[in-house]
């Protein structure tokens, strides 16, 4: 468990770039994932083509500890991809990062890959009763040994024979003999883009990486695309027309940046929606809006606007903690909370307050905040979610507990507040998320309902 607090984690971000007259690459990699460190903060890591050979470097950590060296100086490569990672399948190990380099029978091939596959207990099993050694306990592995194993003579051949294989979430991107390869699953479950500026070519979850560097040009990678570029130019190819949409709703509740579009849709402007809609179905009587900053911040604006209520930052935030600081029990998550999130006893004192997050799991957190505000003279908690109740694990690349770990399995939203010390508490309904979003039949809703979209080993 994250003990800072219970909030769900993503499972990475990534980022390439390729052009064929030669720029600093790494630098240009160090500013996207930079841009993307809210994807990923246990490690870093980038390869990208020198001397005529991939080269690797990662470790564990922040962008800025692990890749600051590649600011201090030109290394002049055509191509080059970058990865930041939280753990799901396989734990927050040095050998679990990514890049991946591997030297096999098809020559170099690195490779950064966000997601998770549904069958990779499947794939992994029938590859070590064939004679593979795994180095690692990330599935992202799996996708080398196929590559590896494949008959096909090519290996843009071979690429295409290995997707075939593979179920679930795999937003990638691919070295081999210096060309660049973008993929994305057939049902889109994460965010892709690639931009175009000059002569580069670059690759980023999310369009706020791209643009960072100043690239406009853009446009979505689509489910079940594989794009190729080299010194010919940029080529795409649908290799799966067939996927069912499951493009992750919880990346516009939570995980991406709120300037950033994705799904073809603005996440500041989709957090505010899920706010004014949590205001619409609500009838608490309240003083103050706020915010749990920052996964709440742009919800709450929705729902001040929405309700009438005026919005307070009753909450401050020391963002000089990151996520992953850990404390393991009790006592100690307590003090990571106060570390992280200080109440302002001038704005909360005597008010009713509506609390504004995006999302409950364990409960844990939400109980240490509704004290602190309580402690600071809050006069009602109000909590309101801006996601339904999170009842099922996910499969495609978030960190969600078992079943009986959610504590919305095993409680009910009044005895849920009475446990967290709130004066009510509230989720957002499912149909008016999905009256949040532009295209609501092509979103995953597991997490909420077990439907999946495409078949998964259950734990």
């Amino acid at each position: 468990m994250n003990a800072q607090n219970d909030s769900l984690r993503h499972h990475c971000g990534v980022a390439g770039f390729f052009n064929q007259e030669g720029e600093n690459i790494p630098e240009r990699l160090f500013y996207s994932l930079f841009s993307l460190q809210h994807r990923g903060q246990e490690s870093a890591g980038i390869a990208y083509k020198k001397d005529g050979h991939l080269v690797v470097y990662k470790d564990l950590g922040m962008v800025s500890g692990v890749l600051s060296r590649y600011l201090a100086e030109q290394r002049v490569s055509t191509v080059g991809i970058g990865h930041v990672r939280y753990s799901t399948r396989g734990g927050n190990r040095l050998e679990n990062a990514q890049p991946i380099l591997v030297s096999c029978n098809k020559g170099e091939i690195a490779l950064a890959h966000n997601g998770n596959l549904s069958n990779a207990r499947e794939l992994r099993s029938l590859l070590e009763s064939e004679g593979s050694i795994f180095q690692s306990s990330s599935d992202s592995e799996i996708i080398l040994h196929l590559l590896a194993r494949s008959r096909q003579t090519l290996f843009y051949d071979a690429l295409k024979e290995t997707l075939g294989l593979l179920r679930g979430a795999f937003s990638m991107i691919l070295i081999h003999n210096a060309t660049l390869y973008t993929v994305r699953d057939p049902s889109g479950f994460r965010p892709l883009f690639i931009g175009f500026k000059g002569t580069t070519v670059a690759v980023a979850s999310e369009t706020c990486a791209l643009e960072v560097h100043g690239i406009q040009d853009s446009r979505e990678v689509q489910p079940g695309e594989l794009i190729t570029t080299d010194h010919e130019g940029t080529r795409a190819e649908l290799f799966n027309r067939e996927g069912t949409p499951g493009r992750c709703v919880f990346e516009l509740i939570y995980f991406a940046r709120p300037d950033s579009r994705i799904f073809n849709q603005s996440v500041h402007l989709t957090r505010k929606k899920t706010g004014a809609a949590l205001a619409r179905c609500d009838n608490v009587t309240a003083d103050i809006v706020v915010p749990v900053p920052d996964s709440g911040s742009n919800a709450a604006l929705g729902y001040a606007e929405a309700s009438g209520i005026p919005m307070e930052y009753g909450l401050t935030r020391n963002h000089y903690v990151g996520r992953s600081f850990i404390m393991p029990n009790t006592s100690e998550r307590e003090l990571a909370v106060r570390m992280k999130l200080h109440p302002v006893k001038e704005a909360i004192k005597g008010k009713r307050i509506v609390l504004i997050d995006d999302s409950l799991v364990r409960g844990t957190t939400s109980k240490i905040l509704v004290k602190l505000l309580k402690e600071a003279g809050a006069r009602e908690v109000h909590l309101r979610l801006c996601a339904p109740e999170i009842k099922w694990p996910c499969y495609f690349g978030i960190d969600i507990p078992t079943r009986k770990e959610l504590i919305s399995n095993t409680m009910t939203p009044e005895e849920i507040a009475r446990f967290i010390g709130a004066d009510s508490l509230m989720f957002l309904p499912l149909e008016e998320l999905k009256g949040c979003l532009d295209d609501p039949g092509g979103y995953c809703y597991a997490c909420f309902n077990g439907q999946y979209p495409v078949p998964v080993e259950t734990e």
